[in-house]
């Protein structure tokens, strides 16, 4: 993009900037007056703004449309000129967000260098974006299980809509990634996603972080609300927020608006909201740690982020994805994943969610002794729980028992592994472990777990 927007009251001035920013391969669009700029802002956003501080016969002055521009299009580099400059507007101009200062009668030549330094600049942040939000898309969003394709449904009918979205879950079980898909794919997904890590700033920095400040020293700085302005702010892990700023969030989203600290002016935001817990907010609303206003400001549109023992058949793609980003990013070895490695993983108790999953891929090709496949025994130092929390047929617990009673406890605990491993799959279990499905049945039956087993089979009419 290569449109510049030039604000001056002198009609010499802006025709010349224009016959030279031509000459160098620049679309430009011209204003004189502040009614004129803002209407040409309004109309398509340019790459980047000249404007003259010194504006006769406008409502508003250069330093005025400067603050109006950095609070709607924030991403929009501007180059202040004027032909009465002095340090003071110099440093005004730039505590206000200006990318740089150029004083009339100015330099050609300089002139383009600030231009283009500030494209670059403008174009490399919206590269970073970009990138991001590509990132957020394909990271950790894959799967083909039932959960997951039933979440993933859930989330392409909310990013159609803007409607405010309460994600639940287990720590780790990717949150905060549905939250940037819905983001994605909606129709602000050109727009900022700003993430507020409820949880890990300080409870007496939380309101200056949110509503950013206003002091004579250093200007204006921008919190994440202002950050988040046209597109979407997520709270993560909403329930660790202080009291006093529910408060005044809860107020944020009746009047959209907020006061900077320190500041004076009213700072209009349009904002998606979206939320996450892993907390039970009826509890916290109960003990009074929550409010039951913001919840309900909140929860407009709830959505269950299955954990990862709720869809252990994604584990496969999932790691293969690990090991593939790994390589790219750290230049980790590009390891195979075989199928009875495949198994141990599946077979895990997963608490810590893809968040651990992921960590767990790290460290075995961190640690790892080669570059060939992956061999379960490097699992060996991970976890060797199933998904229900109990010890595999392992160790002291087995060691305690008579050979016939050990045998059925590790039988029980093998076949459930295999049978969460394969999503409650009886047929597909059986053809695993080697067995007839209606043999399968009996021993489920004769083991005493029958009841906690879902055949999907069996409930398609199979």
């Amino acid at each position: 993009m290569t449109d510049i927007l030039i604000v001056d009251d002198e009609k010499d001035i802006r025709e010349l900037i224009s016959d030279i920013l031509r000459d160098e391969s620049y679309s430009t669009r011209l204003a004189a007056n502040s009614d004129q700029a803002m209407a040409e802002i309004n109309i398509a956003e340019p790459a980047l703004i000249i404007l003259d501080i010194w504006l006769k016969d406008s409502k508003m002055d250069g330093i005025d449309i400067l603050k109006q521009v950095k609070r709607n299009n924030p991403d929009v580099p501007v180059v202040i000129i004027s032909g009465h400059g002095n340090i003071e507007i110099a440093v005004a101009a730039i505590k206000q967000g200006a990318y740089d200062f150029i004083e009339k009668p100015f330099n050609i030549d300089q002139l383009l260098v600030v231009i283009r330094r500030a494209m670059e600049a403008s174009r490399l942040r919206r590269e970073n974006s970009t990138l991001k939000r590509g990132e957020a898309r394909a990271a950790e969003m894959l799967g083909n299980s039932a959960a997951f394709r039933r979440l993933r449904e859930q989330l392409d009918k909310v990013s159609k809509s803007n409607g405010r979205v309460m994600l639940t879950g287990e720590p780790g079980a990717g949150k905060e990634m549905a939250a940037r898909y819905i983001h994605g794919h909606s129709q602000r997904g050109r727009d900022p996603f700003i993430a507020v890590p409820c949880a890990t700033i300080e409870p007496d920095r939380m309101e200056e972080v949110l509503f950013g400040r206003e002091t004579p020293e250093r200007g204006i700085e921008p919190g994440l609300l202002e950050q988040a302005h046209g597109g979407v702010i997520y709270f993560d892990e909403v329930a660790d927020m202080p009291l006093g700023t529910q408060t005044k969030i809860l107020r944020v989203l009746t009047e959209q608006q907020f006061q900077r600290a320190g500041g004076t002016d009213k700072v209009r935001v349009d904002l998606r909201v979206i939320s996450s817990t892993n907390r039970d907010l009826a509890t916290e609303i109960a003990t009074g740690r929550f409010r039951q206003e913001l919840y309900d400001r909140l929860n407009v549109v709830p959505v269950a982020v299955p954990s990862l023992s709720e869809r252990r058949e994604d584990i496969h793609h999932l790691a293969e994805h690990f090991i593939e980003q790994f390589h790219a990013s750290q230049g980790l070895p590009q390891r195979a994943l075989p199928e009875e490695t495949v198994a141990a993983l599946q077979s895990m108790a997963w608490p810590g969610n893809i968040r651990q999953l992921r960590n767990v891929i790290e460290r075995v090709l961190i640690l790892g002794d080669g570059t060939g496949p992956i061999q379960p025994s490097e699992l060996e130092s991970q976890s060797t729980t199933n998904g229900s929390g109990e010890a595999l047929a392992l160790g002291p617990q087995i060691t305690s028992l008579a050979l016939r009673d050990a045998r059925e406890l590790f039988e029980r605990e093998y076949l459930l592994a295999q049978i969460n491993r394969f999503g409650g799959n009886i047929s597909r279990t059986a053809q695993f472990v080697g067995m007839e499905r209606s043999a399968l049945h009996r021993k489920l039956k004769s083991l005493g777990v029958v009841g906690g087993v879902r055949v999907e089979e069996e409930m398609m009419g199979k």
